[in-house]
């Protein structure tokens, strides 16, 4: 039986793109995660937020470090969360998981793990392939600052899941 064009798209591991003009172009997983790793490489984008491959030789590109600076003004103010973020088979078409290591007390996160619980999270609960780690780091930032989260009161500096 024929493999339909969408079940070839999830096992080719691809993301669509559409160009200015309008075309559709086809990305492969790989390169979207290049160019995820290059943006961030260059230092491109927001500065609160930093990720990496874990190790460079991870040629599926499936394991990053991730890192968050707390906004100004709120209980995570001056402090540096450490992430851990799994960019599995089906990215991007699904969000990546993401862990942090550094203990937080957030509305979004699992207080036994540290995952990131993805029905809680703007960027992971309204995913689309086109969005990408730094997105869900963004979100991450930015959930720090709601109300429900800006307040609340934090572990000692310095622990870990």
């Amino acid at each position: 039986q024929p493999a339909t064009s969408n079940q070839f798209l999830q096992q080719r591991k691809i993301t669509m793109q559409r160009t200015p003009s309008g075309e559709t172009v086809i990305v492969p997983r790989n390169f979207k995660l290049l160019e995820e790793l290059e943006h961030s490489e260059k230092g491109l984008g927001d500065m609160a937020i930093s990720y990496g491959l874990v190790d460079s030789g991870d040629t599926f590109l499936t394991n990053w470090n991730g890192g968050i600076l707390g906004p100004p003004g709120t209980q995570h103010d001056s402090r540096f969360y450490e992430l851990r973020i799994h960019c599995g088979e089906r990215y991007p078409a699904a969000p990546p998981d993401v862990r942090f290591v550094s203990r937080i007390n957030m509305a979004c996160v699992d207080q036994k793990t540290g995952v990131v619980l993805h029905n809680k999270l703007p960027a992971t609960r309204n995913w689309n392939r086109n969005m990408g780690i730094e997105q869900v780091l963004l979100s991450i930032r930015t959930e720090m600052c709601s109300d429900s989260n800006r307040r609340l009161r934090q572990p000692a500096d310095g622990l870990t899941f």
